[in-house]
């Protein structure tokens, strides 16, 4: 896991390593600095000595500064370090979601990955800043204190073995006993996001149904849920503090006691034992090295809260896109033909019942291909597996007389264009978003292409015409306006294979039979695949294919298909006699 974390640190190494040097030398100046005091003390104040004080004053004086300057070091280069770190590992996150298929994302849910990408992250960031300064600058300032007060007095020294131990033990129970709250609260935060996400896509759903008071009850739940967590893990840790300071004062009030007496025993003459300066030192590095068992005990603390999210991040990194390109891939789509040849489909492969039962299908290429189906039939996931969203579990697709999973994926998306059922757009201009389609595409092949979607009427009358600003998702453009921009969008590909899934439910019947028209007498090369709910929409079509729960029950023309099958003429029947009543 660590070893793939820091594959992320990069041109950030360099940082990473001057951090800890300099928190280094800054540990060795604050720990040679009691020891110049103590000598101020004994050789300077105790004899009255003024060119000793001058001396050893400006001594620590250049000690300070320097102890200030390598602590601005190093704390400059950690920040550098930790925060280009982060960077690159959203950056490597971000990128390896991409290449994500469908069945992959299914696995995390958008709240999920998000957690992933921004709390998770943040909190890999904070320990990782930790690690490289206050894990190298504790463990260092904890031995040469150590080493500086048994140096000076082994004896009284010896009340640091009461103490440390009882420190240690009681700092890694709390931390122990919160790694676990942790981990639940992080898995708590992906349902947060997930309800919060939910909530605001379906607003429109959510208020038209009046149920603002319900979603409000989901949130405070969870919130709840994680403010207990939280609470829990904040009480334990606050034993941090009291603990620390039971042994700091414990500390002291013995040094103190057991101090003055070796102080008074000797009459401050440390040749004899004890002096005045040495005791005032000790006090010093009594603090010093509590000081770095608390810094010791935040820095588990955070890596304990942290490597819940590092090992979240991981299973992201980890995780192996099951669609891929082969070696040697075909690069090249000959036709827009499209084979179905026994095609076996589970989402899930422990599914005892497959969503596509043996299906055959043959499209030849520049056909347009209408594909009607109750909800839940399976028409979506049919479509899907032409451009390798989905891989078949059994049989296979061929686009072009060659088997998908043959081609370069890349290849193979740019030749089949896919407009879904929820449509999406991006913020941005009209122009920006169409060029999703084609980035090289000029004006003009813009404009053509959203007028064979009939969408280049609307855009004109746009103040700002084809740089309109789309509001993010396309909230300021009606649903048929996005649906005919999405088309236009799949045009400037200029695909072989053109899917169109129920993409024109928000167009109303007379421009529908524009863009088929226009799709037919422009396009007569590329295949049209068209799912609909209107039989309208695919009356025209040269082969409609009829599916019920996962199986081909009809295929035909129009005509064909009212004399043989029972279920495409009931559907005839009922949205005829509804027009007619109309």
């Amino acid at each position: 896991m660590i070893r793939k974390l820091l594959k992320s640190v990069r041109e950030y190494k360099p940082a990473s390593l001057k951090a800890p040097v300099y928190v280094s030398l800054e540990v060795v100046m604050e720990c040679v600095i009691p020891l110049i005091m103590a000598s101020l003390i004994d050789k300077g104040i105790s004899q009255g000595s003024m060119p000793y004080i001058w001396k050893a004053g400006l001594v620590l004086l250049l000690s300070a500064f320097a102890s200030l300057l390598f602590g601005i070091l190093s704390g400059h280069y950690a920040a550098v370090a930790s925060a280009g770190f982060a960077k690159n590992l959203r950056r490597d996150m971000y990128s390896h979601i991409q290449e994500f298929s469908f069945a992959n994302i299914d696995r995390f849910s958008t709240g999920g990955l998000v957690t992933r990408l921004t709390t998770d992250v943040s909190n890999v960031q904070n320990a990782y800043q930790m690690i490289i300064r206050t894990a190298v600058r504790s463990p260092f300032m904890l031995i040469f204190s150590l080493v500086a007060a048994i140096s000076i007095d082994a004896q009284l020294s010896g009340i640091f073995a009461i103490f440390i131990p009882v420190l240690g033990v009681g700092l890694y129970l709390v931390a122990s006993h919160a790694h676990p709250i942790f981990e639940r609260v992080f898995k708590r935060y992906d349902r947060l996001n997930n309800v919060v996400q939910e909530n605001l896509n379906g607003i429109r759903v959510v208020k038209s149904f009046v149920q603002e008071d319900h979603e409000i009850q989901k949130f405070n739940d969870i919130s709840e849920e994680i403010y207990q967590d939280f609470s829990k893990a904040e009480k334990l840790l606050a034993y941090n503090m009291p603990l620390m300071q039971f042994c700091v004062y414990g500390c002291m009030l013995l040094l103190s006691w057991l101090g003055a007496r070796a102080v008074v025993a000797c009459g401050g003459d440390a040749a004899l034992g004890l002096s005045t300066g040495e005791l005032t030192s000790l006090f010093t590095y009594t603090m010093q090295i509590l000081s770095s068992l608390m810094m010791l005990s935040m820095v588990f603390v955070m890596i304990v809260i942290s490597r819940a999210s590092a090992e979240r991040i991981v299973e992201v990194l980890d995780e192996k896109s099951n669609i891929v390109s082969p070696e040697n891939a075909v690069t090249e789509v000959k036709d827009g033909s499209v084979d179905f040849n026994d095609v076996v489909f589970r989402y899930n492969s422990r599914s005892e019942n497959p969503v596509l039962d043996h299906v055959n299908l043959h499209f030849q290429s520049g056909q347009t291909i209408g594909i009607l189906g109750s909800t839940g039939s399976s028409k979506s996931s049919l479509v899907q597996l032409i451009p390798r969203l989905y891989d078949v579990t059994e049989g296979s697709v061929e686009v072009g007389g060659v088997d998908v999973r043959r081609y370069d994926l890349d290849s193979l998306r740019n030749a089949v264009a896919f407009v879904l059922q929820k449509n999406e757009l991006f913020s941005g201009t009209i122009a920006e978003n169409l060029r999703w389609g084609n980035e090289n595409a000029t004006d003009e092949e813009i404009r053509h292409a959203c007028q064979l979607a009939q969408a280049d009427g609307f855009i004109q009358s746009f103040p700002d015409k084809y740089e309109t600003h789309i509001e993010q998702g396309g909230t300021n453009v009606s649903g048929g306006q996005k649906q005919r921009l999405c088309i236009a969008r799949a045009l400037l590909k200029k695909p072989k294979v053109l899917v169109l899934d129920d993409s024109t439910s928000a167009v109303d019947t007379a421009t529908d039979a524009l863009i088929r028209k226009a799709l037919k007498e422009e396009r007569g090369d590329m295949t049209k695949i068209i799912i609909a709910q209107r039989i309208g929409s695919v009356m025209e079509a040269d082969q409609i294919v009829v599916l019920n729960q996962g199986r081909v029950e009809a295929l035909g023309t129009h005509e064909e298909l009212l004399k043989t099958s029972e279920i495409y003429r009931e559907v005839y029947e009922s949205q005829m006699k509804g027009s007619d009543a109309e």
